[in-house]
């Protein structure tokens, strides 16, 4: 009887709702896209390529941009690139395991990390209006994005177990003392969240107003005015490439810190946190060893992090890996 009413029922439903199942597919499959788009931007900073629009947007002095300063504003231009496909690649990982884990269980502030992270990944490409240079081939991925990530918000929506609403963020998961190692572990973890959630404010802000940091244009051994008249395009080329980080920098961060103040300590999160952490940390700091740009004050605020991290996951690793409870069959 069983079977034949399962039967009945997979004849009467529709295709695209069965296609579209419950929503998390969708969302999945956005943070699959995202980890392949962070996967290509690191394609480009490795081959040291631009983009077909952007030498478009340089104009015939491309070639001399790229030659320019011994290489250096390319390999400046490709450390950005960098770290923003890191950060991407990290943010789609985050992505998959709200969708796999605690979304699969219904629990409502897994939903609300989506909202915000989206909304802070998303949005960050509206910082064009700061510096002026519109990516096409980034706004046709948004555009193609975000449809797919609104409709799996909402089909997710409905299947939410319990209170929906906001609130839902504000009720953490540890319920034990901070004093401890478990709660060491969960603060550093989270001071990485807000680490990386203020540096890709500070950078998109940055990218809508100077642009560069001093370390910056010591590297360049240039000044703003000669990049501008290498080319009048080439500062909101390299805007647009920050803003881009710093946005997924943003959204990855907000993430991180939510998903472990609300995410019950388990298995696949402190592994989905250490995917992350490692994608986004060699990505961003490996990078300026191999260009050369090695210096302290810039890279102390990454490597502060990652000492955070380490310490972080360290100290939760216990907490996170409980003793497997074993299995009795019955007899």
């Amino acid at each position: 009887m069983e079977t034949r009413a399962q039967a009945d029922l997979a004849e009467q439903q529709e295709f695209l709702p069965a296609l579209l199942g419950d929503g998390r597919r969708l969302l999945t499959l956005v943070g699959i896209c995202l980890m392949l788009s962070g996967g290509f931007a690191l394609f480009l900073a490795a081959t040291q390529q631009l983009l077909p629009h952007d030498v478009a947007y340089l104009g015939v002095v491309a070639a001399q941009v790229c030659g320019a300063a011994d290489g250096r504003i390319l390999h400046f231009m490709f450390h950005d690139r960098a770290a923003f496909g890191g950060a991407v690649a990290a943010t789609g990982l985050l992505y998959c395991w709200l969708a796999e884990f605690p979304l699969r269980q219904g629990q409502a502030w897994a939903w609300w990390v989506l909202v915000l992270s989206g909304i802070l990944g998303f949005s960050s490409f509206l910082a064009y209006l700061g510096y002026g240079y519109f990516d096409s081939w980034h706004g046709t991925a948004t555009a193609m994005l975000l449809p797919v990530f609104g409709l799996g918000l909402v089909r997710t929506y409905g299947q939410l177990r319990g209170p929906r609403h906001l609130r839902q963020l504000l009720r953490p998961a540890f319920a034990g003392r901070w004093a401890t190692r478990a709660g060491l572990g969960r603060a550093s973890l989270m001071a990485v969240g807000v680490g990386m959630f203020l540096a890709g404010t500070t950078i998109i802000l940055m990218s809508m107003t100077r642009v560069f940091v001093p370390q910056d244009l010591h590297y360049l051994n240039l000044t703003v005015k000669q990049l501008m008249t290498l080319s009048p395009h080439l500062v909101p080329l390299i805007a647009h490439n920050r803003a881009g980080f710093g946005g997924a920098l943003t959204s990855c961060g907000l993430a991180l810190f939510l998903c472990v103040w609300c995410g019950s300590p388990s298995r696949s999160l402190w592994q989905v946190l250490a995917l992350t952490g490692t994608v986004g940390f060699a990505t961003a700091i490996g990078v300026h060893p191999l260009i050369g740009y090695t210096d302290f004050v810039h890279l102390a605020p990454a490597f502060a992090g990652l000492g955070l991290f380490v310490l972080g996951m360290w100290a939760s690793y216990g907490a996170m890996h409980p003793p497997k409870k074993p299995v009795t069959l019955a007899h």
